[in-house]
């Protein structure tokens, strides 16, 4: 059975940039999972250190009006990588899940880490590259030049073992969920 990840789509990160485009595409991508009857569940970076405001226990750490409406299976953690320390591998074994579709923020963290998590587990892994964001630039990490959206992709994509695709290709290729 396929799964719909969503992970930390949280005010804290939306309100940091322009995302309609991401956010439009994952929006699509939860109505086909649940018109097929498919669990979507969604991650919630939350950490206990207040130098972190994004995801304090404050309206920036909840899930964005975008998405709340949706949020059945809501699960909270504190890595970038949604398995560990988290119910998340109970919540898709008893579902009978064996495929799971990575969608959220911010791309070189949590849906990295958790697209690797979930090869590393044994589970097919989709991640819908523009279903994914990041408010990190090329200033942020002084490399003049870096997409870091495109770099991540690549490297997933290149591993050989994690299916990236844009959402035009996901529909080609999933057409029954669609």
């Amino acid at each position: 059975m396929k799964a719909l990840l969503v992970i930390d789509v949280q005010n804290g990160i939306v309100k940091m940039g322009d995302f309609a485009q991401e956010l439009s595409i994952i929006d699509k991508l939860i109505e086909e999972f649940k018109q097929a009857k498919l669990p979507v569940i969604f991650m919630k970076h939350v950490v206990d250190e207040p130098e972190n405001s994004l995801f304090q226990a404050s309206k920036g750490a909840e899930l964005h009006e975008s998405v709340r409406a949706y949020a059945d299976v809501v699960i909270e953690k504190q890595t970038p990588s949604s398995f560990y320390q988290t119910n998340l591998p109970v919540v898709l074994e008893e579902a009978n899940v064996d495929h799971v579709f990575i969608t959220g923020f911010n791309a070189e963290f949590c849906p990295q880490f958790t697209a690797i998590a979930a090869f590393d587990r044994g589970y097919q892994v989709t991640y819908i590259e523009d279903a994914v964001g990041t408010v990190n630039t090329d200033d942020t990490y002084e490399m003049p030049g870096l997409d870091v959206k495109e770099f991540v992709s690549t490297a997933l994509h290149w591993s050989s073992v994690i299916e990236v695709l844009d959402y035009e290709e996901y529909q080609e290729v999933y057409e029954e969920l669609v």
